[in-house]
């Protein structure tokens, strides 16, 4: 039997008919919010990456062919992989222990350690390498010392590697300090607790537990090194890296001859830390799940 429907009263669905459901002024705000956040998003992203395109737009086949079949053209490749690896085999050997140390707290004064490495961070380049030549100049008492082991840390091999240490150094620190520092103390405790002594603690639990992080230090710091320019520019003007290559190429002849060296150097550089950071986020989830 229905029930009757009064006039001026709205008709009332049947029993079991589904309830339509209309979005109200508050849903449609949220919908054209979030197209609007990710338009604004996707803008930003682009114009982040309008350099890289600019450069691949810039460039054809037959002139990156040309510029890098001139003889001597990939000397400075070879100059800059072989002083980007001394330069992470230094980080790695003296920034690793000091990363470690100031994540436990083990120094006095932690915060003091932390800001001098942080004044690292912040000088400007080309100030690092002016004072670097005051430092380890040829008339200066690092200069003359290894000067006496034939040595020179102005215009040579060791100059580049040391201005490309001073230049991704803090990088590197930084970011193996806050990898160490996500490590739970409490499992080198229990790890210590079990019998286990202090070399194999930070190699079965700290290492394995921070590589992630130190793997994406590691990778940061090596793609400063590949750019570094200020600082060498100043003191290791010679052997040219990839950097100095791009910068005479664009003073002798102009911009376009530098745009294949520009792509070289984001060849070697961007991959490592790209593949770095797809570990980190993939060792992230696992720990997550």
């Amino acid at each position: 039997m229905s029930t009757p429907v009064l006039a001026g009263q709205p008709a009332q669905p049947a029993p079991g008919t589904p309830r339509r459901v209309t979005a109200g002024p508050a849903t449609r705000l949220r919908s054209v919010s979030g197209v609007i956040s990710v338009v604004a998003a996707a803008l930003i992203w682009i114009a982040l990456l309008g350099p890289v395109i600019t450069l691949f737009v810039h460039l054809s086949p037959s002139a990156i062919a040309s510029a890098l079949r001139a003889p001597g053209a990939l000397s400075p490749l070879a100059v800059s992989l072989e002083s980007g690896a001394v330069t992470l085999a230094v980080l790695i050997v003296l920034g690793t222990p000091l990363a470690w140390l100031m994540a436990r707290d083990r120094l006095p004064l932690p915060r003091l350690w932390e800001a001098g490495v942080l004044a690292a961070l912040l000088l400007p380049p080309l100030v690092v390498g002016l004072l670097l030549v005051f430092m380890v100049g040829p008339v200066t008492p690092i200069g003359e010392a290894l000067a006496h082991v034939h040595l020179s840390a102005t215009n040579t091999f060791l100059a580049l590697v040391i201005a490309e240490v001073y230049e991704s150094a803090p990088y590197y620190v930084l970011g193996a300090q806050a990898a160490f520092g996500g490590v739970d103390p409490r499992l080198e405790e229990q790890a210590g607790l079990l019998g286990d002594r202090p070399a194999r603690v930070a190699r079965r639990v700290t290492l394995p537990l921070a590589a992630p992080g130190l793997a994406m230090a590691l990778a940061v710091a090596w793609a400063r090194a590949m750019g570094a320019f200020g600082a060498v520019v100043i003191i290791a003007y010679h052997p040219y890296g990839l950097p100095l290559q791009i910068w005479t190429s664009l003073q002798e002849t102009g911009l376009p001859s530098a745009l294949p060296f520009a792509l070289v150097l984001l060849v070697v550089a961007l991959p490592l830390p790209v593949a770095a950071y797809l570990w980190s986020a993939r060792a992230r989830g696992r720990r997550r799940d």
